[in-house]
C-alpha cells in the first residue's frame, strides 16, 4: 500500500515538472499597425500597457513572458504583407491587426494557410465572413451593427432619401452596402454614391467636384463613411462650398469620433459644428477609470485615449488569457514546416522558413470561448464571432466640443438610457420607445431639417395640369392663357400653402384643348422628368402608379354605370309587391300550422275549440288569419298553447311591420325601368358601351371586363353622353361618379343603375420616391379635418339634383331569408309543444286505460286499443273534475303533515 501511493506521488510531481518544464521562456504575438494614424499611435500605446499589465502578473502565464512585436505598415498594403510574413517566420502564436480591412483580406488567407488567429478591432468589414476566414476574429463590432445604427437614425428624424460619401475601399465600400440594405428595411434609400479615392489619396479638388453635384440634388442628409484624414477634407470642402448651413444634415462614422477624443485639448473645428457622429460604447466601470487616469503618463500627453485603444488593450488580455488555458491544457506551443512551400525553391525568397502553428486552431477555439470582463465591459461571442451585446454612443458636435444625445444598442435601439440599464428589461424595439435628445444642426438650428430641398436650387416646380374641354369645373384654362383654376386646382394650392417651406411652382397646361388629354400620357410625363408633378382629376389605378408614386387621395371615386330610364305606373297589384312569392307561400303556410298546433293543444280543454267538424275547421282558419291582426276572440287556456300563440303573435308584429314599410317605401318613391340594371346586364348585354376620352375606363372595361373594344364608343363630353344615349347610340356610359354626378345634375332623363364596381381616388403625381408626396400627403389630411376639403368641394362641385333623380331602382322586395330565423323558433316552438303535448296525453290514456297483461296484440286489438285512445283524446276533459281531485289532493297532503307535525 505505501509503495503504490509513493509511485503515485512521483508520478505526480514528474507531470507537474514536465508541465512546467514545456511553458516557454517567451511567448511572441505579432501586430500590424500604421503608427502615423489616430488608431495605430493609440493602438501601440494600448497594446504595449496591455503587455506589461500581463507580464507583471505571474498568475497570467505561469511564468512565461508575453511579447508583442509591432510593425510600421506606414498605411501601405505590401508592407503590411511583409510584416505579417516576417512574424510567420518567428514562431508567433497570433497577430494582432491589420488596421485595415483591405489588408484584412489578405492576411487572412496567410492565417488560414498557417493556422496563426489574426485578431482586429479597426478592420471592421463586414463581409469578412467567418466561414470564409476561419482565422480572423473581430474584437470590435462591426460595421454592420454601425449601419444599422445610422439607418435607425435616419427613420427615427424620418428622412426617406440618404447621399453617401465613401473612399473606394474594402471596408468603405461594405459598410455602405450594409447601410442600403438597412434603410431599405426601413422603406428609405441612398439617392447618390458618391465615391472618393482611397485614404490619404483624395485630393481637395476630387472632393470638391463629388460635393459640387451632391449640392444640385434633393437630397440634403449626408452620411460620410470613410476615415478620418479623407472625412476632414471632406467637411472642410463642404463648408466652403456652403453645405455647412442650415437645411444640412451630416453624420459620420466613428471615424470622426475618434478624432474627437485624440485631441480634446485643440477647439472643434468650424467644419465639423453640427455633425452626429457615433462611438463605440464601452460602459462605465473602476478599471476603466483607472486605465484612463494613467493615459496622459502612458501618451506622455500626445494623443487622447478613444474606445479603440480600450479595444486594444482588451485584444492583448483576450490572447492572454487563451495562451495560458492552451498551456493548461497541456499543449505545446510548437511550429511545423509547410510542406507545400518546402518544395517551392529557387529564387530569393526564403519560403520554407514559414510555419504552421501546429496548435493554432485550439488556440483560435481558446479565444472565441472567452468570458472575461475588460476595460470595453463583458467579452463574449456568439455563435456568429459578434461580440455580446453591440452599441454606440451617438455625439453632436457643438463649438466647445461635443455633447452625447443617446445611445443606440442592438438590443434596444435609440435611447437615453444607457445600454447597460436596458439589459435588465425585455427588449423594446417599438417606435415610442426610440428616443434621442435634443440635437443642435448644421447653422446652429435646433429644428430638425427637412432633408431635401428641390433640386437646382430657385427653379421652380413644373406642374402639368390636363387642358380640359369637358367638365371645366375640374380644372379649365383661364382665357386661352397659362392660369388655370378649378376645384383639383384649388385643392393643390390649399395644400402648398399648409406645408412649412415655400414650394415655388408654376402650371404647364398639357392638351391641344381640343379634346380631353390622356391622363396616362400626362402621368408618363411625370416619370419622364418632363413634369415634376401632375395636378388634376387624376385617378390612381394600378397601371400609373407603376410609373409614378401618388399623394394621399383628395376625393373618393369610382366607375359607374348610367342609362336612360323611364317611370314605371303603379299596378292594381302593387300591394303584393313587398313581399316575394314564396315569402307569401310561407306565410300562409305558417298561419294555417299555428292555427291546427293551438286547436289540437286546446281542443280537449276549451269549449271554443269543440264541436262539429265543420265549425271545428272554420274556428281554426278564423284564429290563425285573425291574429294578423291581434283580433283573435278564441281564449287559450293551455300553457302550451299560450306559449305557441305568444311566438306566433311576435313574429306577425315583425311581418306587418315589415310589409307597411316596404309598401309605403314602394308607393312614395319614383319607379324607374331600364333593361340595364347593373354592369352585369352591361357586360352581358352586347350593346354600344360610352366612355370619357382620356379616362382610364377604356382600359379597365377592355383589359378587366374583357370588352371588346368594337363595343366602345368615345365621347368627350357631358352633351355628347346626353346625345348618344338618347339616339340609342349607346346603351349605357361608364364613368367615374364625379363626372356622372355633374351630368345628372343637368339631365334627369338618366339614372345611375346599381353600384360602384371599383373603388380608388384621385390624387397628385409626383416623381418617384419624391419627398414632396409625403408633406402634400399630410396637408391633404389635415384639409380633411378641419373642413377644408369640403369647402372647396361645396364651391365648386355642389349643384341642385332634378328632383326626380334617383340612383336605382326602389327597395327590393323582402326575401325570406331576412326571416326565416323567426320562422325557424316559431315552427320549433310548435313541434316541441305538440311532441310534450302527446307525451302527456300517452301517459294519461294509459293511466286510464291499463293493457291487460294476458291480452294478446293482434292486429283487431291494436287496431280496438288506437280507436279507444282517438277517443279519448277527442273526447272533452272534465277541467273542474280535475281541479277538485287536485284540491283534495293537496288538502289530504295537508292533513297528513299536521299529524305528523303534532306527534
Amino acid at each position: 500500500m505505501n509503495l503504490v501511493l509513493c509511485v503515485s506521488i512521483f508520478v505526480v510531481c514528474i507531470g507537474a515538472l514536465s508541465e512546467g518544464a514545456l511553458r516557454p521562456d517567451i511567448v511572441q504575438v505579432g501586430a500590424v499597425f500604421s503608427f502615423n494614424t489616430i488608431n495605430g499611435k493609440v493602438a501601440r500605446i494600448a497594446m504595449k500597457a496591455a503587455e506589461d499589465d500581463v507580464n507583471s502578473d505571474p498568475r497570467i502565464l505561469g511564468g512565461s513572458k508575453l511579447s508583442i512585436l509591432i510593425h510600421d505598415s506606414n498605411f501601405n498594403e505590401f508592407l503590411g504583407i511583409i510584416g505579417a510574413l516576417k512574424f510567420l517566420e518567428t514562431d508567433t502564436v497570433a497577430i494582432i491587426g491589420p488596421q485595415t480591412a483591405v489588408m484584412a483580406h489578405v492576411l487572412s488567407h496567410l492565417a488560414n494557410e498557417f493556422h496563426v488567429p489574426l485578431l482586429s478591432f479597426t478592420a471592421l468589414d463586414p463581409t469578412l465572413s467567418p466561414l470564409q476566414f476561419p482565422y480572423f476574429v473581430q474584437t470590435a463590432p462591426n460595421d454592420q451593427f454601425q449601419m444599422t445604427a445610422i439607418a435607425d437614425m435616419i427613420s427615427y428624424f424620418g428622412w426617406g432619401v440618404v447621399v453617401a460619401v465613401f473612399s473606394d475601399d474594402d471596408q468603405s465600400r461594405n459598410g455602405i452596402t450594409a447601410l442600403a440594405d438597412q434603410l431599405a428595411e426601413r422603406h428609405c434609400k441612398i439617392s447618390y454614391k458618391a465615391v472618393l479615392p482611397p485614404d490619404p489619396t483624395a485630393k481637395p479638388s476630387e472632393v470638391k467636384d463629388q460635393l459640387v453635384r451632391i449640392q444640385m440634388m434633393e437630397a440634403r442628409v449626408i452620411v460620410v463613411h470613410t476615415f478620418n484624414r479623407t472625412g476632414l477634407l471632406v467637411l472642410d470642402e463642404a463648408q466652403k462650398l456652403g453645405m455647412m448651413e442650415s437645411g444640412y444634415v451630416w453624420i459620420a462614422t466613428t471615424w470622426l469620433s475618434t478624432v474627437l477624443d485624440s485631441a480634446p485639448s485643440s477647439k472643434t473645428a468650424n467644419s465639423t459644428i453640427g455633425v452626429l457622429t457615433l462611438r463605440p460604447h464601452t460602459p462605465d466601470s473602476e478599471r476603466k477609470r483607472a486605465f484612463m487616469a494613467r493615459w496622459n503618463k502612458l501618451s506622455n500627453g500626445s494623443i487622447g485615449l478613444n474606445p479603440y485603444g480600450l479595444y486594444a488593450y482588451d485584444t492583448v488580455w483576450m490572447i492572454a488569457h487563451a495562451v495560458n488555458l492552451f498551456l493548461d491544457q497541456g499543449r505545446n506551443i510548437s511550429f511545423s514546416n509547410n510542406t507545400r512551400l518546402s518544395r517551392m525553391r529557387g529564387g530569393a525568397l526564403n519560403l520554407g522558413a514559414l510555419s504552421i502553428f501546429d496548435g493554432g486552431n485550439q488556440l483560435l477555439n481558446n479565444i472565441l470561448q472567452t468570458n472575461m470582463t475588460g476595460l470595453t465591459g463583458p467579452i463574449r461571442f456568439y455563435p456568429d464571432r459578434s461580440p455580446l451585446h453591440p452599441s454606440y454612443d451617438i455625439l453632436n458636435v457643438y463649438e466647445t466640443g461635443y455633447r452625447q444625445i443617446g445611445y443606440w444598442s442592438n438590443y434596444s435601439g435609440l435611447s437615453v438610457v444607457t445600454p447597460e440599464t436596458l439589459y435588465t428589461k425585455p427588449p423594446n424595439r417599438s417606435s415610442s420607445s426610440q428616443i434621442l435628445d435634443c440635437v443642435v444642426w448644421p447653422g446652429g438650428t435646433t429644428k430638425k431639417p427637412r432633408g431635401w430641398v428641390f433640386p437646382e436650387n430657385g427653379r421652380q416646380l413644373r406642374v402639368g395640369v390636363p387642358n380640359r374641354v369637358s367638365y371645366q369645373e375640374l380644372v379649365s384654362r383661364v382665357n386661352g392663357t397659362d392660369k388655370v383654376q378649378g376645384y383639383c386646382i384649388d385643392v393643390f394650392l390649399a395644400a402648398i400653402n399648409l406645408l412649412p417651406y415655400a414650394v415655388p411652382y408654376r402650371f404647364i397646361p398639357f392638351g391641344d384643348g381640343h379634346k380631353n388629354p390622356s391622363y396616362y400620357e400626362l402621368v408618363n410625363m411625370v416619370s419622364l422628368n418632363v413634369f415634376d408633378a401632375a395636378v388634376g382629376d387624376i385617378a390612381i389605378v394600378t397601371n400609373r402608379t407603376k410609373l409614378v408614386d401618388f399623394t394621399q387621395p383628395y376625393i373618393e371615386s369610382g366607375l359607374v354605370v348610367v342609362a336612360p330610364v323611364k317611370k314605371l305606373n303603379s299596378s292594381a297589384w302593387e300591394f303584393l309587391q313587398p313581399f316575394t312569392p314564396l315569402m307569401w307561400g310561407v306565410i300562409a303556410a305558417f298561419f294555417l300550422t299555428v292555427g291546427i298546433v293551438v286547436w289540437i293543444l286546446e281542443h280537449r280543454i276549451n269549449d271554443e275549440f269543440q264541436g262539429p267538424l265543420r265549425k271545428q275547421i272554420v274556428t281554426i282558419l278564423w284564429f290563425s288569419l285573425s291574429t294578423m291582426f291581434f283580433a283573435h276572440r278564441e281564449n287559450t287556456m293551455s300553457t302550451l298553447g299560450r306559449i305557441v300563440l305568444l311566438i306566433w303573435l311576435f313574429v306577425v308584429l315583425v311581418i306587418n311591420s315589415s310589409y307597411v314599410a316596404s309598401l309605403t317605401s314602394m308607393l312614395t318613391v319614383q319607379q324607374l325601368s331600364s333593361p340595364i340594371t347593373d354592369i352585369d346586364t352591361l357586360v352581358t348585354s352586347n350593346k354600344p358601351i360610352g366612355f370619357q376620352v382620356g379616362s382610364f375606363a377604356e382600359n379597365y372595361l377592355t383589359e378587366e371586363l374583357n370588352i371588346p373594344k368594337s363595343r366602345l364608343v368615345a365621347l368627350g363630353s357631358p352633351e355628347e353622353y346626353a346625345v348618344a344615349l338618347e339616339r340609342g347610340t349607346v346603351a349605357a356610359v361608364v364613368d367615374e361618379r364625379l363626372y356622372i354626378e355633374l351630368f345628372l345634375s343637368d339631365n334627369c332623363k338618366f339614372s345611375v343603375r346599381g353600384q360602384e364596381f371599383t373603388k380608388s381616388g384621385w390624387g397628385f403625381a409626383l416623381p418617384r420616391d419624391s419627398p414632396l408626396a409625403t408633406d402634400i400627403s399630410t396637408a391633404i389630411l389635415a384639409l380633411s379635418e378641419n373642413g377644408e376639403l369640403q369647402n372647396i368641394h361645396d364651391k365648386w362641385l355642389s349643384r341642385k339634383a332634378c328632383g326626380s333623380q334617383v340612383t336605382g331602382l326602389a327597395s327590393a322586395q323582402l326575401q325570406l331569408q331576412s326571416f326565416w330565423g323567426l320562422f325557424l323558433i316559431c315552427g320549433i316552438a310548435c313541434f316541441l309543444a305538440l311532441l310534450l303535448y302527446f307525451c302527456l296525453m300517452i301517459r294519461q290514456f294509459r293511466q286510464r286505460f291499463p293493457e291487460e297483461p294476458n291480452a294478446s296484440m293482434n292486429g283487431s286489438s291494436r287496431f280496438t286499443r288506437l280507436q279507444t285512445f282517438l277517443s279519448f283524446a277527442d273526447k272533452k276533459e272534465d277541467v273542474r273534475k280535475r281541479m277538485s281531485k287536485r284540491k283534495r289532493r293537496d288538502m289530504l297532503s295537508n292533513d297528513n303533515g299536521k299529524r305528523i307535525f303534532n306527534l
